[in-house]
């Protein structure tokens, strides 16, 4: 658990009445630095739907400015094919961290999490996939444990340029 000087970081899992708060979110987090979809745009689609479900995320709750608990970022963790012999494996397949807790170990706290919830659902390894130019993601991964384990170099067109998509892993297992 991450602390800031009174408040801790606080994970748990999201439900359904998280929908909003994770929607807005997601939104104001959007970015070319780690999206490889298009800006979204009103009508916005929901947050949840038939493959992105509550129970796929873990929703981090930090105290704000204001004295008030809410949704500080979140972590989507899933099985990365629906494959019997890939059910030792999650892949986190989306974190973002509200403007407002940056530098509060929302992220890292997440990253923990996530480990911890995949151990006990019996995986022994994690996957991500993140953007080449990404520094500060890539940065925090590998103080975490994960090693760069592929590239599909110029995967993605951002911003007019191509841009790296780098596969990185750990084991959840010492």
């Amino acid at each position: 658990m991450s602390e800031t000087r009174t408040h801790p970081v606080l994970v748990r899992p999201a439900v359904l009445a998280d929908e909003a708060a994770l929607g807005e979110l997601d939104r104001a987090t959007w970015s070319t630095l780690h999206a490889v979809m298009p800006r979204p745009q009103p009508p916005y689609e929901p947050f949840f739907d038939k493959r992105h479900q509550p129970e796929d995320f873990l929703v981090a709750e930090a105290v704000d400015a204001g004295g008030e608990r809410r949704p500080a970022g979140y972590l989507r963790l899933v099985l990365p094919t629906p494959l019997a012999c890939n059910s030792h494996v999650r892949q986190i397949q989306g974190l973002a961290v509200a403007g407002w807790a940056r530098g509060r170990g929302v992220a890292r706290t997440l990253l923990r999490a996530a480990f911890a919830a995949a151990r006990s659902d019996g995986a022994n390894r994690m996957t991500l996939r993140v953007l080449g130019h990404n520094t500060p993601a890539r940065a925090l991964y590998e103080s975490e444990g994960f090693v760069v384990e592929g590239v599909l170099p110029g995967e993605f067109f951002l911003d007019g340029r191509y841009v790296d998509d780098v596969l990185m892993g750990r084991p959840l297992v010492p």
